[in-house]
């Protein structure tokens, strides 16, 4: 079998692409050898437990589910009744790429889009949203969601996450928190787990782990443990109880325990403000965003993108019509000089 040579060199479309680290790959290879209970009554899933409740300095609850997804879906749907509304922004991952997913799980719970400048929800949005309608003709709002880092590539500050978490103590919602590139959030600013998680007043995380280095699993943190009541029922009826639960727990004990989930987040924010600074001059071409954590945007015209695909580079344009370039824990600076280099030449030709 031929393979496109394009198709084997590493392109920065998505951390989606990104292989599993070592740390994970070890964990999960040592887990391997031999026998182990089933279904999370495991050496390996208490483990993780404790690694996480160790990161994050608190007795949280926490469940494993392999994608984001289910972690997203089930854990608003742990906070809603059907009738209940979820506030959120409209490039939220929820809003635009779950597929109907939290609503189908919450038995109808309705999504309540807020209109957003760079992708980040504000406390204004928030009120305004949940006083739009207070009667029983309308969806009751219950849940406040949001996205560190963003869709944009930005990340909320703690003040920011305060206001928010202040905002929803005001309207008597809980704040849910998908935490796809969270580590990229943590990695940016500076701050612990604990810093931009509970201690901002966020009720439920959804701990990435997919996009940060391992093969497939994210973690669902509940700081109140009332949340989690019958959680382990909805992982196991929308199929997400893995029979052979260690080999979606031990990559994170690979991960949490070498410090690697903060690693690969600094490496692949270091590669996106390398990416960004290389580009800063290229004519034709401007970095449609603030790069904040993993992700540069860049606008061009259409023909400079046509040429960049005709080379072989692979990326998708949305939010504006901007190319997204995202990079992850293992890109190679080789490759990111690569891509400038092209960026350059494809402008040069306009």
């Amino acid at each position: 079998m031929h393979s496109n040579a394009n198709e084997l060199a590493q392109q920065f479309a998505s951390d989606n692409y990104s292989g599993i680290c070592p740390e994970a790959w070890a964990a999960m290879e040592t887990a391997n050898r031999g026998s182990a209970t089933s279904y999370g009554d495991d050496p390996w899933t208490a483990r993780a437990a404790d690694a996480f409740r160790e990161l994050f300095e608190t007795n949280l609850e926490l469940f494993f589910v392999f994608n984001g997804t289910a972690a997203n879906s089930l854990a608003l749907a742990s906070l809603c009744q059907s009738y209940h509304g979820v506030i959120c922004v409209d490039q939220a991952h929820v809003e635009t790429d779950e597929c109907g997913a939290p609503e189908f799980f919450s038995n109808g719970s309705k999504l309540l889009v807020a209109r957003s400048e760079d992708g980040k929800l504000t406390p204004a949005a928030i009120h305004e949203l949940a006083t739009k309608r207070v009667d029983i003709h309308y969806p009751k709002p219950r849940v406040v969601t949001i996205t560190q880092s963003t869709e944009t590539g930005r990340v909320y500050t703690v003040e920011e996450l305060k206001a928010i978490s202040s905002a929803c103590k005001a309207h008597g919602l809980s704040l849910h928190m998908d935490g796809a590139r969270f580590a990229n959030a943590c990695a940016s600013l500076g701050c612990s787990p604990a810093e931009l998680s509970w201690k901002c007043g966020v009720d439920v995380l959804c701990f990435g782990g997919t996009k940060n280095g391992m093969a497939v699993g994210e973690a669902v943190l509940f700081f109140d443990p009332v949340l989690a009541v019958d959680f382990d029922y909805r992982c196991k009826q929308a199929g997400q109880l893995a029979s052979k639960m260690r080999f979606l727990a031990a990559p994170w004990v690979g991960m949490l325990e070498s410090g690697a989930w903060l690693t690969n987040a600094t490496h692949a924010n270091r590669c996106a403000t390398y990416f960004a600074e290389q580009i800063a001059s290229i004519p034709n071409v401007t970095i449609a965003s603030p790069v904040n954590a993993n992700t540069v945007f860049l606008m061009a015209a259409d023909d400079i993108l046509s040429r960049l695909r005709g080379r072989g580079w692979k990326f998708y344009t949305f939010i504006g019509g901007a190319a997204r370039i995202m990079f992850a824990w293992d890109s190679d600076m080789e490759r990111v000089d690569a891509l400038a280099r092209d960026i350059r030449e494809c402008a040069n030709q306009s």
